[in-house]
């Protein structure tokens, strides 16, 4: 009996042995699929996978420096590997780790996956890497071996502490542990004290750009490192790209001022110099952040704002908190008093919110449905007198498109109906102070004799509408089980949002429907 039991045993191994796929490589990142994955992520201690799509831009920009990545590690003889997996072949694969967009990132330590939040350029992803691998600073024993670190990576933090048990110490090793974008290193040697020109505890952030260094002052605290770090981690005036994203609007720093420039039209060589002067006085609470308009993809981040390529070079602040609000100068004067004014009234709190608004139709109230803009919405909106269903629609949206005939149906149906108005706006060229969309189409009641609003959630349908109205509301507020309602639930950043209403989501799509697929949300949901 134990012999048959021991046969089994050694039969069922080797044919699970079988069964496992052989791992390839490719420009030495490992290909894995369903039948290699668990084989990958289990018997290598730590991996990098990378779910991509074969269509998807944002992981074509990635490739090579997930190559370079790759290469890095094998020459420091890390244990790290790393891997990807096509989604749109392996889409079991993806949805079981929760894919929901191109590229997505997932580190496998023994098996075990955790997101990755770091940068996208090779030096970015091996320091992510080595901090969630090593110790959180490297020791740094001699002057050659801190020359070497800071020559590696454009940013590098180095703490000098004689008694690295000390507070000071260790509260610059948990800020070392918390920070993912950057290198950390740190000394007791004496040498090295003296190159640097340091005496007692010290902290130094050396970079390749700007001033080229700076030292921290004040309490040691991981909080002030982390804040120290963010501040000055960063271009005084950054441009904004693919790399830069996720730092910019990632960082601790949530009021930026966008610069919209041609560089086409000599616009950065006109305007730089002043742009780099009055960042420094505003650094560590306004980022300068320049847009090159001539990039196709940053056309998006223009219509956005409302903005035409006419009122280039042009100028915006936002503020990123729950919800993005967007302010705009009264004239685009760029020169060092212009933007110095502009930035200050609005650290003052004198600026006004700018809400997008599209000049209203002559015509706006001829067709059974009507149109409404910002400047008519509230006066039709909430008159009492009337039940009032909105739909907020974008003009690139898939869904909006398909709903469209449903609704002109609908406004046809209660065109005579005196309490009944069916009207529609543009929401990504009209914006309201007291309504925030998340998705389109979005559609909601106003109740008369309340102004109650009452969200729709039913199907998209003549009867299912009709209902909603007749019913009071009642009717469609709860969705059905079968509908699906794709909500953005990516980082708050533009390019994020770009790659998402461009279709870089996780289901593969035609180059020309990319845009006419998925609910999507609002333009302040950044």
């Amino acid at each position: 009996m134990r012999v048959g039991v021991s046969v089994a045993v050694v039969l069922t191994t080797l044919a699970l042995a079988v069964i496992a796929e052989d791992i390839s490589t490719d420009e030495g990142v490992l290909v894995l699929t369903k039948g290699n994955f668990q084989k990958a992520t289990e018997d290598n201690e730590f991996v990098l996978v990378e779910f991509y799509a074969p269509w998807c831009g944002h992981c074509k920009a990635l490739a090579p420096e997930y190559v370079k990545a790759a290469a890095k590690l094998t020459e420091m003889e890390s244990a790290i590997k790393l891997a990807k997996v096509d989604a749109t072949e392996e889409t079991e694969l993806a949805e079981e780790h929760g894919v929901r967009g191109y590229p997505t990132l997932k580190f496998f330590r023994n098996g075990k996956p955790m997101d990755y939040n770091g940068g996208r350029q090779a030096d970015d992803i091996v320091n992510w890497l080595l901090k969630k691998t090593g110790p959180p600073a490297k020791a740094i024993a001699s002057v050659d071996e801190a020359k070497a670190l800071i020559d590696a990576s454009p940013v590098v933090i180095i703490g000098f502490f004689k008694d690295q048990e000390s507070a000071g110490a260790k509260q610059f090793l948990a800020a070392a542990g918390a920070t993912d974008d950057h290198p950390f290193g740190i000394t007791s040697e004496d040498v090295v004290f003296k190159e640097y020109e340091v005496e007692g505890e010290g902290i130094i952030l050396f970079k390749d750009f700007d001033e080229g260094k700076n030292k921290y002052e004040g309490e040691i605290t991981e909080e002030g490192i982390s804040k120290f770090v963010s501040a000055n981690s960063l271009p005084l005036v950054v441009d904004f790209n693919h790399e830069t994203a996720s730092k910019i609007f990632g960082g601790e720093i949530k009021s930026h001022l966008l610069i919209f420039l041609s560089k086409e039209a000599g616009h950065y060589d006109t305007h730089m110099e002043a742009c780099m002067n009055v960042a420094k006085s505003f650094k560590g609470q306004v980022l300068f952040v320049t847009i090159n308009t001539d990039e196709e993809d940053h056309s998006r981040i223009l219509e956005f704002f409302g903005m035409k390529k006419e009122e280039v070079p042009g100028l915006r602040i936002i503020k990123l908190e729950e919800d993005m609000a967007k302010y705009k100068p009264d004239t685009y004067d760029l020169s060092e008093s212009g933007l110095t004014n502009f930035v200050q009234q609005f650290l003052d709190g004198k600026l006004k919110q700018h809400l997008l608004s599209q000049d209203l139709p002559e015509d706006w109230d001829k067709e059974p449905v009507k149109v409404l803009v910002a400047s008519n919405f509230d006066e039709v909106a909430f008159n009492k007198d009337n039940d009032v269903l909105v739909e907020f629609y974008a003009p690139w949206c898939g869904h909006c498109k398909q709903l469209a005939p449903i609704y002109d149906q609908l406004g046809e149906k209660f065109k005579d109906d005196d309490t009944v108005v069916i009207a529609k706006m543009d929401a990504t060229v009209n914006e309201l102070e007291h309504t925030k969309i998340q998705s389109f189409p979005t559609l909601k009641l106003y109740k008369k004799g309340t102004n109650e609003v009452v969200e729709y959630n039913g199907e998209r349908t003549l009867e299912g509408l009709s209902k909603f109205l007749e019913t009071g509301g009642v009717y469609g507020q709860a969705a059905p089980e079968d509908m699906e309602v794709e909500h953005y639930s990516g980082e708050r950043t533009l390019e994020a949002l770009s790659s998402f209403i461009k279709g870089d989501v996780a289901e593969e799509k035609d180059e020309e429907e990319e845009d006419e697929e998925g609910d999507v949300p609002a333009k302040d949901e950044l």
